[in-house]
Parts: structure tokens; C-alpha cells; sequence
């Protein structure tokens, strides 16, 4: 049995047990069956449209499990012909070495200009250098910088607790499960409500404060998005409290020192105003910058409900989003503007996620998957749709 999903002529999602591809408009107010397929409508929170509005997949004749293997391991193929998985050992040499020096420059500033408000000027920059530490500790995480485990956790480590102030160790764990079950509600830690909710049901689970605060969560993600550094220390001393082995040892002494150098040396330079100041715009910046970089990956994108048909291929692909714009957004994006590929290929490093591109999105059009890509504002904008739909118990995009 074949899993069909497009979008019906109003944008609805559509999806059919039956082979083949959603030809013609389907129209329908509201969720309901029509002649074999689930028509799911958003009346009242519509869809913003994608660049690329076809959403479909078919398996034509073939079992979906032995067409999903089939796919992807063609995909593989190509991309390891092109070198794609090969270590960019050069790359990453040049680019952590900057990145360090810019760590150094910054410091060297902050002493030089002494007891001044121009630390707030160093301030904005460090948050900078200090997110692209962090888009190198996730290079780590994923082994897309060494070849052996262990030098890549000792780089993760020394970027993640010692410069950016997380654990590694905490972090790693966490996302690779987000990565084995991206967009799955029950198992993606990335869709367990916090201070944002994702779905109507964890909106409607909640107290009559939480409820309310759902209702204008849209309005307070960007505030939210400012505090992200802080729950990225707190979450990480939280867990590390629960640890007890040799690592959780080393990643509490780094983090010591993280302290030590970006919360206590302020003081000793600065008066206690201007160092608070200092402390504020770093960790205010550096977490909207991180979270500014994430949110757009798969907010937004269809949820799992239930279906395990998707296979890998289609399943990472039709709940990932890639971002348009020239090279330079790879820099600024640490890599994450071409999510799709990053998530078929975890360990392939940064610098190749471009080119493989190039043969990803062919390949999913040879095969009527649909491939999500959009400039940074459309993206965001239906982030923030999503969210509103969410918080205030509206349908959203999911796959059942």
C-alpha cells in the first residue's frame, strides 16, 4: 500500500492510502475523509504558502519500505561519489583557529578600552563569536570534523562548556534523539512544551495560566528568544546535578571556568554597572542569535502522529526546512540554512551541505517529494503562524 500526501487546491494537505499523486483541487472547509483520503484544513489559521507548494510522495507499485530503502540508498550513492562525507579537515582547522583569535580580539579589546561603555560594543561581537563556537560544537556533536570519536568530543567540550557555557554532554544527547525522531510528537525532545507549545492538545493540557500565556505565545517569542542562553545554562547545570560519572567531572570543571571568565572576570575589569551590562547584552544576543538560527529548521513543518511508512528518506526531508540566500547565510546560519541535507546526512561537514544540495533537491523532485526551501522571512513567518494555530487550539500540519 502506497502513502500519498500533496496539497489540495486550497492548500489543504491531503493524504491517501492509495498510489499515485493529488492531481486536482480538493476542496474542504474542515478536516474530513473524501473519497479514500484525509483532507486536513486550516479554515480559521491558514497555511502560509511555501516557494514550493507541491507536497507529495508516491511509491508507485513497490512496497513503501522497500522504495524508502531503495531511495535513499541511491542518494548515498551519489553523494559519496561526489566526496560529500569526506573531512574538511582544512576547513575546520582555519575556521576554529579564527574563531578562537576572535575570542582573543575581543578579550583584548575589552582591556583596552577599560572601564568604558565601549565594552558593550565588545559585548555585541562576543555574542557573535561566541554563537559561531556553538555552530562548531554542533560539527562536533555530529563527527563532521575528525574522524575519531574522541577528538571531536574533545573540541565539542572545549567550544560548548568552556566558551559557549552548556554542556556538551547534555546537549549531544538530546539532539541526537531529535535527529532519530525529528518532528515525532512523542519522541522528538524538540516538540516537549516548555515556555512555547507546539501542538493544540499541549496548549489545551495545560492550567488556565498557562492556556493564556499559549494565546500570546507568538508575541513573546522574540523575548523568549533572549533568554535562550539562559536556559541553555540552567538546563545543563540541571542535568549535570543528576550526573554522577568521570564526564559529567570534566564538563563540571569547564563550566566552572566558563563562569570564572565570562560572569566573574567582568567584575574585576569593569564597574559592577558596566559589567552587568556587559553580561546582559552577550547572553541577551548570544541566545537570540542561537535561537534565531534553530527555530526556522522545523517549526512550522508537518508533525508525525502516527506513520512509520515515510521511511527515512521522506521523513527527514518532508519535516525540515532549508533556507534561500547566497553562501554567506551558510556562514551566518553555521550550516543549518540547508537543514534538509543536514539531517539525511548528519555527518557530512558544513562546508559540503551546498553541494550536496545540488543533487538533494533534483533527486527529490525526480521523486515528487516535496523540498521545502524559503527565504528567511517566509520561513519566519510561518513559524510565527504555527505558533499562533498551536497556542490557541487551531489545527496544524501534521502527518497521520
Amino acid at each position: 500500500m502506497g502513502v500519498t500526501l500533496g496539497l489540495g487546491g486550497n492548500g489543504d494537505v491531503v493524504m491517501s492510502s492509495r498510489p499515485g499523486r493529488v492531481t486536482g483541487p480538493v476542496l474542504a472547509p474542515t478536516s474530513a475523509a473524501v473519497d479514500g483520503a484525509l483532507i486536513i484544513a486550516f479554515p480559521n489559521c491558514p497555511r502560509t504558502p511555501t516557494e514550493r507548494p507541491i507536497m507529495a510522495t508516491a511509491f508507485e507499485d513497490r512496497s513503501p519500505s522497500l522504495s524508502n530503502r531503495e531511495d535513499f540508498a541511491e542518494l548515498s550513492r551519489r553523494v559519496r561519489e561526489d566526496g560529500l562525507l569526506g573531512r574538511r579537515t582544512g576547513y575546520y582547522a582555519v575556521k576554529i583557529a579564527l574563531s578562537v583569535a576572535a575570542l582573543g580580539a575581543v578579550a583584548v579589546f575589552v582591556v583596552l578600552v577599560g572601564n568604558s561603555w565601549w565594552v558593550l560594543a565588545a559585548a555585541v561581537a562576543l555574542a557573535f563569536v561566541l554563537t559561531q563556537l556553538g555552530f562548531i560544537g554542533h560539527d562536533a556533536g555530529h563527527r563532521q570534523i575528525c574522524t575519531r570519536r574522541r577528538h571531536n568530543d574533545l573540541i565539542g567540550l572545549v567550544v560548548a562548556n568552556l566558551f559557549a557555557g552548556f554542556s556538551f554532554g547534555w546537549w549531544l544527547n538530546k539532539h541526537n534523539r531529535h535527529h532519530a525522531h525529528t518532528q515525532r510528537l512523542d519522541k522528538d525532545p524538540d516538540l516537549v512544551p516548555g515556555a512555547l507549545v507546539y501542538t493544540p492538545d499541549q496548549a489545551r493540557a495545560r492550567g488556565w495560566v498557562g492556556r493564556e500565556f499559549a494565546r500570546t505565545q507568538v508575541l513573546m517569542l522574540v523575548p523568549l528568544l533572549f533568554l535562550e542562553a539562559l536556559n541553555l545554562h540552567v538546563a545543563s547545570a540541571i542535568s549535570l546535578s543528576r550526573r554522577r560519572d568521570r564526564g559529567a567531572l570534566v564538563e563540571s570543571g569547564l563550566l566552572v571556568l566558563h563562569v570564572m571568565l565570562f560572569f566573574v572576570a567582568p567584575f574585576f575589569l569593569l564597574s559592577p554597572l558596566r559589567a552587568v551590562g556587559f553580561i546582559l547584552v552577550t547572553q541577551a544576543l548570544f541566545g537570540f542569535y542561537l535561537g534565531v538560527s534553530f527555530i526556522t529548521n522545523h517549526v512550522g513543518m508537518p508533525t508525525l502522529v502516527g506513520t512509520d511508512e515515510l521511511g527515512f528518506l521522506r521523513r527527514q526531508v518532508l519535516t525540515s526546512r532549508n533556507l534561500s540566500g547566497p553562501s554567506f547565510s551558510g556562514f551566518m546560519f553555521g550550516g543549518l540554512d540547508t537543514q534538509i541535507e543536514h539531517h539525511l546526512f548528519p555527518s557530512m561537514p558544513r562546508a559540503n551541505l551546498r553541494r550536496a544540495r545540488t543533487l538533494v533537491r533534483p533527486f527529490c523532485d525526480e521523486r515528487r517529494i516535496h523540498y521545502a526551501e524559503q527565504s528567511p522571512w517566509r520561513a519566519w513567518r510561518e513559524v510565527l503562524v504555527h505558533l499562533r494555530c498551536a497556542g490557541t487550539g487551531r489545527p496544524i500540519s501534521v502527518i497521520d
